[in-house]
């Protein structure tokens, strides 16, 4: 129980013979017991330690011991009540769960058993932990990125986000690959109302054709060859909150009709379920594809793409926005390095502002990191690590590029391709993309 260590447990209960046989059972576990015959003594103790977890009696000598549970938890907001009752019914059981209980016993209790609830409620506290820490440094990064270029290149992407931020709509984010469009989605969450509710992406390029409706809409137990067990969707896992669907310009036209019925009537259907499941969820779709062109081809609905763009953000390629290179650079080494011992001089700047960025932000944060991870001394140069002939100086491409996107995306992909000596799976890993997604494009372009 090694993941005890540490912890601080509050059995509060009016048996003294009990509490020392908890104390006893977590002995040599470095989980540090204390115990309480009384609410009051119960409350004073919540008061003077950091409680992670606290067995809590119904029947106490001074009342009922669910009253002391919005105490507590007011105390220690992260700690864990297990409830422990003699008269298991359904009306106390309830009650105590609306107070904040996160589990409950019955006596007489199993101390094996009781070991293993204590160890459950702790993991489940840690991993609540671990994603309080990981919401907030993306709610963080969000703002932050957001922040590079509101006052330069993306001042009109800034504005639509803060607007998309204020309403549930759905919004349609589009632009080159590497551009920032989940950076965007997250920030739309991040700035909304519903910040604190679950964000959940899914990259609809990157699973199997076979997969992706089970990853979208869940499945029950024995729906299909492998499905050993029921399993929620990701539409139920982001339940009021954020769905973001990425590259969904790749999504099979048969779960765009389904994707369109969930939109319009908020529930779906696992597969092989019978019963149907309301979902509130806002959606986030982002794609670099021309949807007008993907519409003409009958490979996307016309009726889904208004579904989704009732806000419509589009993000320019880095090289139209060249005057946030310096800032974005600053970012990507401050939160890179944390300690600010890595310098990047001006002319270095200077010559990643000539570059055509094919690879676009994406690009540019792997090339600087990189550079740091290979400097001889404070100085980095990134500029020596780009794969493609710089374009001219800046002054001299005023004029925007020429080149298609398929061309500009074909010759990064093979240019990356043969720095990795077509290593698909390293190459697709540098792309940020996944190896099928990689595969499908090398077929487009032969």
């Amino acid at each position: 129980m090694s993941g005890l260590a540490g912890k601080v447990l509050l059995v509060v209960d009016d048996d003294r013979f009990f509490c020392d046989l908890v104390r006893s059972y977590f002995a040599g576990r470095d989980l540090h017991v204390l115990s309480a015959q009384t609410m009051a003594e119960g409350e004073r103790l919540g008061r003077q330690e950091r409680i992670d977890v606290v067995l809590l009696d119904q029947h106490l000598p001074d009342g009922d011991g669910v009253d002391l549970c919005p105490t507590l938890l007011e105390i220690n907001d992260l700690a864990k009540i297990v409830f422990i009752t003699a008269y298991p019914s359904f009306d106390n059981v309830l009650a105590a769960l609306r107070r904040g209980v996160c589990d409950y016993l019955a006596k007489p209790i199993e101390i094996e058993e009781l070991g293993m609830v204590v160890e459950k409620v702790i993991r489940t506290q840690e991993l609540e932990r671990v994603e309080r820490i990981q919401t907030f440094k993306n709610r963080q990064e969000s703002r932050e990125y957001m922040l590079i270029g509101a006052e330069g290149g993306l001042r009109e992407v800034a504005e639509l986000v803060r607007l998309s931020a204020g309403h549930d709509a759905s919004v349609l984010i589009t632009g080159e690959t590497g551009t920032g469009k989940n950076v965007v989605a997250r920030a739309i969450h991040a700035l909304g109302e519903k910040d604190s509710m679950p964000f959940v992406g899914i990259n609809c390029a990157a699973l199997p054709e076979n997969l992706i409706e089970s990853e979208l809409f869940g499945h029950e137990k024995g729906a299909f060859t492998g499905a050993v067990a029921t399993r929620k969707g990701i539409f139920e896992m982001a339940d009021g909150g954020t769905l973001f669907l990425d590259e969904i310009g790749d999504l099979p036209l048969h779960l765009q009709a389904k994707l369109l019925g969930v939109l319009d009537d908020k529930q779906l259907m696992r597969i092989g379920g019978q019963t149907v499941r309301k979902v509130d969820v806002r959606i986030i779709a982002a794609t670099n594809i021309d949807m007008r062109q993907a519409i003409r081809e009958k490979r996307f609905r016309e009726d889904l793409y208004y579904r989704l763009a009732l806000m419509k953000i589009h993000l320019p390629p880095l090289r139209e926005r060249r005057q946030d290179i310096p800032e974005l650079c600053r970012f990507f080494l401050r939160t890179t390095t944390r300690d600010g011992s890595v310098n990047l001089e001006d002319e270095e700047v200077g010559r990643l502002m000539a570059y055509n960025w094919p690879g676009n932000v994406r690009e540019l944060k792997n090339v600087v990191e990189r550079s740091i991870i290979l400097r001889r001394g404070s100085a980095i140069h990134p500029s020596r690590l780009l794969e493609l002939p710089a374009v001219a100086p800046l002054q001299e491409v005023a004029a925007p590029s020429i080149d298609s996107l398929f061309e500009v995306e074909k010759r990064h992909i093979l240019s990356v391709l043969d720095h990795c000596r077509d290593n698909h799976s390293q190459a697709a890993r540098l792309l940020g993309i996944s190896r099928s997604t990689l595969l499908r494009k090398l077929s487009q372009f032969s």
